[in-house]
Protein backbone atom coordinates (compact mmCIF):
# COMPACT_ATOMS: atom_id res chain seq x y z
CA UNK A 1 0.00 0.00 0.00
CA UNK A 2 2.91 2.49 1.11
CA UNK A 3 4.70 1.35 -2.41
CA UNK A 4 0.99 2.46 -4.08
CA UNK A 5 1.04 5.70 -2.44
CA UNK A 6 4.67 6.58 -3.35
CA UNK A 7 4.14 5.50 -6.97
CA UNK A 8 0.65 7.68 -7.00
CA UNK A 9 2.77 10.79 -5.70
CA UNK A 10 5.26 10.50 -8.01
CA UNK A 11 2.82 10.36 -11.02
CA UNK A 12 0.74 13.12 -10.24
CA UNK A 13 3.99 15.13 -9.21
CA UNK A 14 5.69 14.28 -12.38
CA UNK A 15 2.36 14.97 -14.36
CA UNK A 16 1.84 18.19 -13.01
CA UNK A 17 5.73 18.87 -14.16
CA UNK A 18 4.74 17.84 -17.54
CA UNK A 19 1.68 20.03 -17.95
CA UNK A 20 3.41 22.92 -17.01
CA UNK A 21 6.59 22.67 -18.90
CA UNK A 22 4.72 22.50 -21.88
CA UNK A 23 4.35 25.45 -23.90
CA UNK A 24 0.25 27.06 -23.22
CA UNK A 25 -1.31 28.16 -26.04
CA UNK A 26 -3.34 31.49 -25.34
CA UNK A 27 -5.87 33.56 -26.78
CA UNK A 28 -5.28 36.96 -24.64
CA UNK A 29 -8.66 38.49 -24.13
CA UNK A 30 -8.38 41.96 -22.95
CA UNK A 31 -9.23 45.87 -22.24
CA UNK A 32 -5.48 47.58 -22.15
CA UNK A 33 -5.37 49.61 -19.50
CA UNK A 34 -2.10 49.90 -18.07
CA UNK A 35 -2.27 46.49 -15.80
CA UNK A 36 -3.36 44.39 -19.37
CA UNK A 37 -0.60 46.17 -20.86
CA UNK A 38 1.78 44.38 -18.49
CA UNK A 39 0.23 41.19 -18.87
CA UNK A 40 0.42 41.40 -22.39
CA UNK A 41 4.55 42.13 -22.52
CA UNK A 42 4.84 39.66 -19.63
CA UNK A 43 3.23 36.99 -22.01
CA UNK A 44 5.19 38.00 -25.30
CA UNK A 45 8.28 37.94 -23.78
CA UNK A 46 7.62 34.00 -22.36
CA UNK A 47 8.26 32.34 -25.61
CA UNK A 48 9.30 29.15 -23.83
CA UNK A 49 5.92 28.78 -21.35
CA UNK A 50 3.53 30.72 -23.77
CA UNK A 51 2.45 31.12 -27.14
CA UNK A 52 0.06 33.91 -27.83
CA UNK A 53 -2.46 33.26 -31.01
CA UNK A 54 -3.67 36.45 -30.79
CA UNK A 55 -5.16 39.45 -28.73
CA UNK A 56 -8.64 40.13 -28.29
CA UNK A 57 -9.94 43.01 -27.31
CA UNK A 58 -13.49 44.04 -25.58
CA UNK A 59 -14.43 47.66 -23.93
CA UNK A 60 -13.75 48.01 -20.13
CA UNK A 61 -11.10 49.97 -18.72
CA UNK A 62 -11.99 52.45 -21.84
CA UNK A 63 -14.06 52.03 -24.96
CA UNK A 64 -13.19 49.80 -27.29
CA UNK A 65 -11.55 51.90 -30.22
CA UNK A 66 -9.25 52.92 -27.06
CA UNK A 67 -8.58 49.43 -26.19
CA UNK A 68 -8.14 48.12 -29.82
CA UNK A 69 -5.52 50.81 -30.19
CA UNK A 70 -3.98 50.26 -26.80
CA UNK A 71 -3.22 46.51 -27.74
CA UNK A 72 -1.36 47.74 -30.56
CA UNK A 73 0.32 50.56 -29.60
CA UNK A 74 1.72 48.05 -26.58
CA UNK A 75 3.00 45.39 -29.53
CA UNK A 76 4.26 49.00 -31.24
CA UNK A 77 6.44 49.42 -28.01
CA UNK A 78 8.17 46.20 -28.81
CA UNK A 79 8.10 46.61 -32.37
CA UNK A 80 5.57 43.11 -32.92
CA UNK A 81 4.20 42.88 -36.27
CA UNK A 82 2.65 39.45 -35.97
CA UNK A 83 0.60 38.88 -33.39
CA UNK A 84 -3.09 39.61 -34.12
CA UNK A 85 -5.64 41.95 -32.81
CA UNK A 86 -8.79 41.40 -33.00
CA UNK A 87 -11.63 44.00 -32.06
CA UNK A 88 -14.72 42.20 -30.21
CA UNK A 89 -17.80 43.58 -28.36
CA UNK A 90 -18.55 47.38 -27.62
CA UNK A 91 -20.62 46.97 -24.78
CA UNK A 92 -21.59 44.78 -21.97
CA UNK A 93 -24.32 42.06 -22.88
CA UNK A 94 -27.31 43.66 -21.37
CA UNK A 95 -26.08 46.56 -18.94
CA UNK A 96 -24.47 50.18 -20.11
CA UNK A 97 -20.77 50.31 -20.20
CA UNK A 98 -18.78 51.72 -17.08
CA UNK A 99 -15.33 52.40 -18.26
CA UNK A 100 -12.31 53.64 -15.66
CA UNK A 101 -10.60 56.76 -17.05
CA UNK A 102 -10.30 57.65 -13.27
CA UNK A 103 -8.17 55.28 -13.22
CA UNK A 104 -6.11 54.83 -16.51
CA UNK A 105 -6.48 58.11 -17.83
CA UNK A 106 -8.44 59.43 -21.04
CA UNK A 107 -6.24 57.34 -23.25
CA UNK A 108 -6.28 54.17 -20.91
CA UNK A 109 -2.66 54.22 -20.69
CA UNK A 110 -1.35 57.34 -19.58
CA UNK A 111 1.86 58.21 -18.35
CA UNK A 112 3.56 59.30 -15.27
CA UNK A 113 5.42 62.34 -18.00
CA UNK A 114 2.87 62.52 -20.39
CA UNK A 115 4.59 61.44 -23.20
CA UNK A 116 2.58 59.21 -24.87
CA UNK A 117 3.05 55.52 -26.15
CA UNK A 118 4.30 54.96 -29.66
CA UNK A 119 1.44 54.77 -32.68
CA UNK A 120 0.74 51.94 -33.79
CA UNK A 121 2.42 49.66 -35.95
CA UNK A 122 -0.08 47.87 -37.93
CA UNK A 123 -3.74 47.20 -37.47
CA UNK A 124 -6.34 45.43 -36.08
CA UNK A 125 -7.68 42.45 -37.91
CA UNK A 126 -11.14 42.22 -39.71
CA UNK A 127 -12.21 39.08 -38.21
CA UNK A 128 -14.50 39.75 -35.25
CA UNK A 129 -12.57 38.43 -31.95
CA UNK A 130 -15.17 36.40 -31.45
CA UNK A 131 -15.11 34.43 -34.49
CA UNK A 132 -11.46 34.08 -34.00
CA UNK A 133 -12.09 33.03 -30.53
CA UNK A 134 -14.41 30.49 -31.79
CA UNK A 135 -12.76 29.46 -34.96
CA UNK A 136 -9.07 28.92 -33.24
CA UNK A 137 -10.71 26.67 -30.67
CA UNK A 138 -12.68 24.80 -33.44
CA UNK A 139 -9.28 24.15 -35.28
CA UNK A 140 -7.17 22.69 -32.49
CA UNK A 141 -8.07 19.81 -30.40
CA UNK A 142 -9.89 20.11 -27.23
CA UNK A 143 -8.30 21.00 -24.04
CA UNK A 144 -5.40 22.59 -26.16
CA UNK A 145 -6.26 26.58 -25.86
CA UNK A 146 -6.17 28.74 -22.95
CA UNK A 147 -8.25 31.75 -21.99
CA UNK A 148 -6.76 33.73 -20.12
CA UNK A 149 -9.38 36.89 -19.57
CA UNK A 150 -8.24 40.45 -17.83
CA UNK A 151 -10.89 42.85 -19.07
CA UNK A 152 -15.11 42.29 -18.93
CA UNK A 153 -16.11 38.32 -19.98
CA UNK A 154 -18.41 39.76 -22.82
CA UNK A 155 -16.54 38.30 -25.63
CA UNK A 156 -15.92 34.91 -24.00
CA UNK A 157 -19.86 34.52 -22.92
CA UNK A 158 -20.73 35.54 -26.38
CA UNK A 159 -18.61 32.93 -28.22
CA UNK A 160 -19.88 30.66 -25.57
CA UNK A 161 -23.80 31.52 -26.30
CA UNK A 162 -23.11 31.69 -30.23
CA UNK A 163 -21.60 27.79 -30.09
CA UNK A 164 -21.05 26.13 -26.94
CA UNK A 165 -19.55 23.21 -27.79
CA UNK A 166 -16.81 24.87 -29.83
CA UNK A 167 -16.29 27.21 -26.91
CA UNK A 168 -16.04 23.98 -24.23
CA UNK A 169 -13.01 22.76 -26.24
CA UNK A 170 -11.05 25.63 -24.16
CA UNK A 171 -9.00 23.93 -21.84
CA UNK A 172 -9.73 26.53 -19.04
CA UNK A 173 -10.03 30.04 -18.48
CA UNK A 174 -7.55 31.90 -16.71
CA UNK A 175 -9.07 35.67 -15.13
CA UNK A 176 -8.60 38.20 -13.28
CA UNK A 177 -11.93 39.22 -11.80
CA UNK A 178 -13.72 39.26 -8.67
CA UNK A 179 -13.27 39.06 -5.03
CA UNK A 180 -13.64 36.31 -2.64
CA UNK A 181 -12.94 37.77 0.69
CA UNK A 182 -11.83 41.42 -0.20
CA UNK A 183 -14.15 43.72 -0.89
CA UNK A 184 -14.69 45.40 -3.96
CA UNK A 185 -12.92 47.56 -5.91
CA UNK A 186 -15.73 49.61 -8.03
CA UNK A 187 -18.16 49.29 -5.54
CA UNK A 188 -18.41 47.99 -1.57
CA UNK A 189 -19.10 44.85 -3.04
CA UNK A 190 -17.79 44.63 -6.80
CA UNK A 191 -14.42 44.27 -8.61
CA UNK A 192 -14.75 46.48 -12.21
CA UNK A 193 -14.57 43.98 -14.57
CA UNK A 194 -16.86 41.21 -13.07
CA UNK A 195 -19.03 44.80 -12.07
CA UNK A 196 -18.87 45.83 -16.00
CA UNK A 197 -20.81 42.47 -17.17
CA UNK A 198 -21.84 40.90 -14.64
CA UNK A 199 -24.04 38.55 -16.90
CA UNK A 200 -20.99 37.94 -19.02
CA UNK A 201 -19.25 36.38 -15.92
CA UNK A 202 -22.41 34.69 -14.82
CA UNK A 203 -22.83 32.62 -17.90
CA UNK A 204 -19.07 31.99 -17.85
CA UNK A 205 -18.60 30.90 -14.20
CA UNK A 206 -21.99 28.78 -14.94
CA UNK A 207 -20.35 26.80 -17.95
CA UNK A 208 -18.72 24.03 -16.43
CA UNK A 209 -15.34 24.59 -17.58
CA UNK A 210 -12.43 24.95 -15.68
CA UNK A 211 -11.77 28.00 -14.25
CA UNK A 212 -9.17 30.04 -12.70
CA UNK A 213 -9.80 33.52 -10.53
CA UNK A 214 -7.05 35.79 -9.94
CA UNK A 215 -9.16 38.62 -7.73
CA UNK A 216 -8.67 40.96 -5.51
CA UNK A 217 -7.83 38.19 -3.14
CA UNK A 218 -4.77 38.16 -4.89
CA UNK A 219 -3.92 41.00 -6.63
CA UNK A 220 -4.00 43.13 -3.83
CA UNK A 221 -1.15 41.38 -2.31
CA UNK A 222 1.19 42.47 -5.31
CA UNK A 223 1.77 45.99 -4.59
CA UNK A 224 4.03 48.39 -7.26
CA UNK A 225 6.38 49.43 -4.35
CA UNK A 226 9.00 52.59 -5.07
CA UNK A 227 11.61 49.76 -4.66
CA UNK A 228 9.71 47.60 -7.59
CA UNK A 229 8.84 50.71 -9.47
CA UNK A 230 12.93 51.04 -9.90
CA UNK A 231 13.52 47.44 -10.65
CA UNK A 232 11.19 47.49 -13.27
CA UNK A 233 12.59 50.95 -14.63
CA UNK A 234 16.13 49.18 -14.97
CA UNK A 235 14.59 45.93 -16.37
CA UNK A 236 15.25 46.54 -19.89
CA UNK A 237 17.16 49.67 -21.92
CA UNK A 238 14.21 49.30 -24.17
CA UNK A 239 11.18 49.47 -22.46
CA UNK A 240 11.80 49.33 -19.02
CA UNK A 241 11.49 53.18 -18.45
CA UNK A 242 8.44 53.38 -20.34
CA UNK A 243 7.06 50.92 -18.36
CA UNK A 244 7.81 52.84 -14.98
CA UNK A 245 6.28 55.62 -16.57
CA UNK A 246 2.83 53.61 -17.12
CA UNK A 247 2.93 52.23 -13.75
CA UNK A 248 4.02 55.73 -12.02
CA UNK A 249 0.50 57.42 -13.59
CA UNK A 250 -0.98 53.80 -12.46
CA UNK A 251 -0.23 53.86 -8.92
CA UNK A 252 -1.25 57.95 -8.60
CA UNK A 253 -5.18 56.81 -8.14
CA UNK A 254 -4.49 53.75 -6.03
CA UNK A 255 -2.01 54.95 -3.95
CA UNK A 256 -4.71 57.75 -2.68
CA UNK A 257 -7.60 55.45 -2.78
CA UNK A 258 -5.96 52.55 -0.78
CA UNK A 259 -2.93 54.68 1.40
CA UNK A 260 -0.85 52.40 -0.14
CA UNK A 261 2.88 52.25 -1.16
CA UNK A 262 1.38 51.97 -4.16
CA UNK A 263 -1.00 50.19 -6.52
CA UNK A 264 -2.10 46.83 -7.01
CA UNK A 265 -1.21 44.88 -9.92
CA UNK A 266 -3.88 43.06 -11.01
CA UNK A 267 -3.77 41.82 -14.54
CA UNK A 268 -0.37 39.90 -15.01
CA UNK A 269 -0.93 37.42 -12.29
CA UNK A 270 -2.98 35.66 -14.65
CA UNK A 271 0.00 35.44 -16.96
CA UNK A 272 2.50 34.39 -13.92
CA UNK A 273 0.53 31.89 -12.95
CA UNK A 274 0.65 29.73 -16.75
CA UNK A 275 4.90 30.74 -16.41
CA UNK A 276 5.15 30.14 -12.31
CA UNK A 277 2.62 28.56 -10.56
CA UNK A 278 4.31 28.12 -7.38
CA UNK A 279 3.70 31.75 -7.14
CA UNK A 280 0.18 31.51 -5.87
CA UNK A 281 -1.45 29.31 -3.75
CA UNK A 282 -4.70 28.12 -4.91
CA UNK A 283 -8.15 26.97 -3.19
CA UNK A 284 -11.20 25.71 -4.97
CA UNK A 285 -15.07 26.77 -3.91
CA UNK A 286 -18.10 27.87 -5.29
CA UNK A 287 -18.47 31.17 -6.65
CA UNK A 288 -21.79 32.45 -8.29
CA UNK A 289 -22.36 36.12 -9.69
CA UNK A 290 -24.82 38.66 -8.42
CA UNK A 291 -26.54 40.06 -11.57
CA UNK A 292 -30.15 41.30 -9.52
CA UNK A 293 -30.18 44.96 -9.52
CA UNK A 294 -28.91 46.36 -5.71
CA UNK A 295 -25.58 46.84 -3.78
CA UNK A 296 -24.21 43.80 -4.17
CA UNK A 297 -24.66 43.93 -7.83
CA UNK A 298 -21.95 42.51 -9.76
CA UNK A 299 -20.50 40.52 -6.26
CA UNK A 300 -18.54 37.29 -6.87
CA UNK A 301 -20.57 35.14 -3.91
CA UNK A 302 -17.71 32.44 -3.16
CA UNK A 303 -18.00 29.97 -0.19
CA UNK A 304 -15.04 30.48 1.08
CA UNK A 305 -15.71 28.28 4.35
CA UNK A 306 -17.17 25.59 2.37
CA UNK A 307 -20.61 26.41 4.26
CA UNK A 308 -23.03 25.19 1.56
CA UNK A 309 -22.77 21.95 -0.36
CA UNK A 310 -22.81 23.92 -3.76
CA UNK A 311 -20.88 22.67 -6.78
CA UNK A 312 -16.80 23.53 -6.85
CA UNK A 313 -16.94 25.48 -9.69
CA UNK A 314 -14.09 27.90 -9.40
CA UNK A 315 -10.46 27.60 -8.47
CA UNK A 316 -9.67 31.38 -6.26
CA UNK A 317 -6.13 32.09 -5.75
CA UNK A 318 -5.98 33.00 -2.75
CA UNK A 319 -2.42 34.52 -1.82
CA UNK A 320 1.11 34.77 -4.07
CA UNK A 321 4.18 35.92 -3.07
CA UNK A 322 4.70 39.35 -4.41
CA UNK A 323 8.46 39.46 -4.01
CA UNK A 324 8.86 36.41 -6.35
CA UNK A 325 6.12 38.22 -8.84
CA UNK A 326 7.36 41.30 -9.54
CA UNK A 327 11.25 39.42 -9.76
CA UNK A 328 9.55 37.31 -12.86
CA UNK A 329 8.08 40.68 -14.40
CA UNK A 330 11.38 42.73 -14.10
CA UNK A 331 13.34 39.82 -15.51
CA UNK A 332 11.22 39.08 -18.23
CA UNK A 333 11.01 42.28 -19.08
CA UNK A 334 15.27 42.39 -19.69
CA UNK A 335 14.33 40.38 -22.15
CA UNK A 336 13.26 43.31 -24.30
CA UNK A 337 16.33 44.85 -24.18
Amino acid sequence: TICKRYAYTYFIQNNLKEIFLSIHKIILDCDPGHDDAIAILLALSSPKEIECLGITVCAGNVPIELTAKNALRVLSLIENKTVPVFRGCPKPLVTKLVTAEHVHGESGLDTGSGVSLPEPISNCQKQHAVEFILETLSKHPSDEITLVATGPLTNLAAAYTLDPKTFKKAKNIILMGGAGFEPGNITPAAEFNIFVDPFAAKSIFESEIDIFMFGLDVTHQMIITPKRLSLIKKSSNSIGPTTADLLTFFNSYDTKKYGWDGAPLHDPCTIAWLIKPEIFQIKKMSVEIETNNGPAFGRTIADWFNVTDKNKNVNVAISGKSDQFFDLIAERLSRFS
